[in-house]
């Protein structure tokens, strides 16, 4: 087919998330008409809040260590990556005049550290080359003339496409439009999906059998961040994780991005086996045998947090969590004393909810998808991003491989756009 032949075709992108831009970018550069349909008033939502501490964009990880992210999906994150990878997307940002950094952790960020100028500078492009965005367009599946079906503003209108890319998100942060209604309408069309699930998320615990912190250590300590801690955690199969960092006291649990980081094995832990068991360093640097002596000492008149603050370095929501989670007797001995500082169990019960994670994990598996990401049940219909089944955890590897995706699933429909058919998509 010529150029010219497809600059007759059109190719609906449903969702304005990175995923979607990236896939409308695409077709557009090889010239077929696009048209982007976002649920809210505007697109790029999720990405301005992502954004809002500092863009992560991506991570300076080396290739095969930045693979190794994608738990259970490296094989298929290769491909994608071998296609649009980190330094790609840093060269990509680079055309807005956006230049990158690598901070000390080695996540990349933007120059500035802010999401919206380089936001603004790919839409300006996109409407420049003329890309056409529709918003307060939330979709509805298929008519049975295989039309794609829209409201807007009360009123349904139908939309025909000879190839659609579908950029829909995951089910976390409903409120900026990836509520995961999208399953249903998929589900119906035979797609072959897995049920979506919180990823990067807090978790509720339990204390002596009791969900939930008590009311005074909820009420005192919420919103207090730990740290220095070290979390240990023992594997299904016997092996042993150990991270150092921090993570933050929920009303009825934990949270951050030391909880984030064990996220997925702790679900799957939970979901198999009713709770997970994690054990806190309170201490790093100080061994067991050296708190033992130090808490060992007269304590004389002073409190017993005094006690720990001047000879362990223990204080605050350190403290408060101890007398949560320790009995009594336990606290007044100075050799179990010491041994909860450094394995102190805090038993996780349930992951929230998955409107209030940060990803989603679950989506269209693999197996539906060809290698342009099309699916097999519904030829010229693609798919990019969170509602695809991988996860990753924060650190810029969840945004590349949104970008990666959205640049296969456009090419993918561009590709499928020019070929020279005359009947309509069958949908």
């Amino acid at each position: 087919m010529t150029e010219n032949t497809l600059q007759t075709r059109r190719i609906a992108v449903i969702g304005g998330g990175p995923a979607g831009l990236m896939a409308a970018e695409t077709p557009r550069a090889a010239g077929a008409s696009v048209d982007v349909y976002e649920r809210m008033g505007s697109v790029g939502r999720k990405f301005l809040i992502a954004g809002k501490g500092g863009l992560n964009l991506t991570h300076s990880d080396p290739f095969e260590r930045f693979v190794s992210r994608y738990r259970g999906r490296e094989r298929e994150m290769r491909a994608w990556l071998q296609k649009f990878d980190a330094e790609a997307l840093r060269e990509w940002a680079r055309g807005f005049g956006v230049e990158t950094f690598v901070g000390t952790s080695g996540r990349v960020f933007p120059s500035d550290l802010k999401a919206a100028p380089l936001l603004r500078g790919w839409v300006r492009r996109l409407r420049a080359s003329g890309v056409n965005f529709h918003v307060h367009h939330r979709w509805l599946g298929w008519s049975d003339n295989g039309a794609l079906r829209f409201v807007h503003e009360d009123d349904e209108r139908e939309v025909h496409a000879d190839a659609v890319v579908l950029a829909l998100g995951g089910g976390s942060w409903p409120v900026l439009g990836s509520d995961g209604s999208w399953t249903r309408l998929l589900e119906e069309r035979a797609v072959d999906l897995t049920p979506l699930q919180p990823a990067n998320c807090g978790f509720e615990i339990a204390c002596a059998n009791v969900e939930g912190w008590s009311e005074f250590f909820a009420n005192k300590y919420a919103g207090q961040p730990i740290k220095p801690v070290v979390i240990e955690w023992h594997g299904a199969k016997g092996e042993t994780t150990r991270r150092q960092g921090e993570f933050v006291v929920t009303a009825n649990g934990v949270e951050g991005s030391l909880i984030y980081a064990l996220s997925a094995e702790l679900r799957d832990a939970i979901a198999a086996q009713g709770s997970a068991t994690i054990h806190l360093d309170l201490a790093p640097g100080r061994d067991v045998e050296r708190l033992a002596r130090d808490l060992a000492q007269p304590r004389g008149k002073r409190t017993l947090s005094e006690h720990l603050r001047r000879h362990a370095g223990i204080d605050g929501v350190k403290t408060g969590l101890l007398y949560e989670l320790l009995a009594k007797d336990a606290m007044q001995n100075s050799a179990h004393l010491a041994q909860a500082i450094k394995a102190l169990p805090l038993t996780l019960v349930r992951p929230r909810p998955l409107a209030e994670s940060i990803s989603t994990a679950g989506g269209v598996r693999f197996a539906a998808l060809d290698e342009n990401l099309m699916l097999k049940v519904l030829p010229g219909v693609f798919c990019a991003g969170e509602m695809i089944d991988w996860e990753a955890p924060t650190g810029g590897y969840l945004l590349t491989a949104c970008f990666a995706s959205g640049k296969i699933a456009g090419q993918g429909a561009a590709e499928w756009a020019s070929r020279s058919v005359s009947a309509p998509p069958a949908w």
